[in-house]
């Protein structure tokens, strides 16, 4: 399929020549900069490190840092099992920090907040409890195209486990959920829709709050991944009219190792724990256990507490911020970077530009005939420009472009026009060498 063409650097640096007009928004870069000590960092030969892989992973500001610190060494215990002081304060960050993710989520209650590793594990979490204790053979579960791997591996081997079938939604000429395809699919033997918010590939924002609706009049749940969207807008489990959301804390500026599985109430109390030992029982006999309340009987073994606590303060950070302000300024990035990609000759961007789109993602993936993404990525590298290359977890997506990998340059609040232009500048650079020397 041909893709169809899209049209030291701190903040306080001067525009270059090719940037565009100081932006009407609020500059969140000049405001938020030296809370993140990695940006400081010089990369190669002297040049200031360029950090445009906001979508793989996050930075972390000192706020994130110091409280993580300050569990190991003031407040280091194991949670809910001890009397002294030390495991009271650990219990109090730890569900204080689950308190800030319903908060931050629009959940009802904490109670509706299961801990993860990540969000690929509270999706296994909802395929092994929910989806193996549900679905029979010929129940259908609809993904789309444009899913990472962690929405689409868990459903095949539910698929394997059970005889449900995995089906799949197309996508628009634009890069968009095919809504004429999604609703031709979709019908009574639909009983889940897993669809991300924001691809990480496309960066295309799906329409679930319109499509929630003619879920449930089919008698279908609804999942989220929202990983690519809770960093850089505000999301509402009940705007969007959904039954799961998941979401990872290193994608908005907390600790790896950590996320979380939101779910309804009702679904949560129904469905069996996904894993046994100890935390989440009640009672434990020799022949049979019985499981703890909400939410912890889906959270076997000593949790990972200072990341848990730490993903709190960045939810603090973010919400100091403002997720509003926060998109708003990544609005105005994208389309400068959009801009600059698409007076590049030979780049191809995939997914809605931002004039279809406004709302989309704060990431463009780009594919250069002849190039392989890989090779710019490196020469990019070599100029202290962090960018992403590869299928980006996205396989189907890039085999239904007719396409190995794309590269792909994802920004953050902490991004600047004027890094925007020092990377297509240095791409341009890239492109030319790599022709020269084909």
């Amino acid at each position: 399929m041909t893709l169809a063409p899209n049209p030291p650097l701190t903040a306080e640096a001067p525009l270059s020549p090719a940037s565009a007009a100081p932006p009407a928004v609020e500059n969140l870069a000049q405001l938020t900069r030296a809370d993140f000590p990695l940006l400081a960092q010089t990369a190669c030969l002297g040049q200031p490190l360029i950090y445009m892989d906001h979508a793989a992973t996050s930075q972390k500001p000192r706020q994130v840092l110091e409280v993580l610190q300050h569990y190991y060494t003031h407040d280091n215990a194991n949670v809910h099992r001890g009397a002294h002081q030390l495991s009271a304060r650990a219990t109090e960050g730890f569900e204080g920090a689950r308190e800030k993710v319903a908060r931050f989520v629009g959940a009802r209650r904490a109670a509706e907040i299961v801990y993860t590793r990540n969000a690929t594990e509270a999706i296994n979490l909802v395929a092994r409890s929910w989806g193996e204790s549900t679905l029979r053979p010929g129940d259908e579960v609809l993904v789309s195209l444009m899913e990472h791997h962690s929405n689409l591996v868990p459903w095949q081997q539910l698929s394997q486990r059970t005889g449900c079938v995995l089906r799949h939604v197309g996508l628009t000429a634009d890069g968009e959920l095919d809504l004429d395809d999604f609703h031709a699919k979709l019908n009574a033997r639909t009983r889940l829709v897993s669809l991300v918010h924001v691809s990480n590939a496309l960066g295309a924002c799906n329409p679930l709050a319109e499509l929630a609706p003619a879920i449930h009049d089919a008698g279908a749940l609804l999942l989220v991944d929202a990983c690519q969207s809770l960093p850089h807008q505000r999301v509402a489990v009940s705007e969007l009219g959904c039954d799961f959301l998941v979401g990872s804390s290193h994608k908005f500026c907390g600790p790896t190792g950590i996320g979380f599985l939101w779910a309804r109430e009702a679904l949560l109390e129904a469905m069996p724990p996904f894993l046994g030992g100890g935390e989440m029982i009640q009672e434990v006999y020799l022949d049979h256990s019985t499981w703890a309340e909400l939410p912890h009987k889906f959270e076997a073994g000593t949790p990972a507490i200072g990341e848990a606590i730490a993903m709190g303060a960045a939810i603090d950070y973010l919400q100091s911020l403002g997720l509003k302000r926060i998109h708003a300024w990544e609005q105005e990035l994208t389309r400068h970077l959009f801009a600059r990609l698409g007076a590049i000759d030979g780049v191809r961007i995939l997914g809605p530009s931002p004039e279809r789109q406004p709302h989309r993602g704060a990431l463009a993936a780009f594919h250069v005939e002849g190039l392989h993404a890989h090779d710019i990525a490196a020469l990019l590298d070599s100029a202290g420009i962090c960018i992403r290359s590869g299928h980006h977890c996205t396989q189907p997506l890039h085999r239904h472009y007719g396409l190995a990998a794309s590269a792909r340059a994802s920004l953050g609040f902490t991004s600047t026009p004027e890094e925007i232009d020092r990377f297509a500048e240095e791409l341009q650079s890239a492109i030319q060498f790599l022709r020269d020397h084909s």
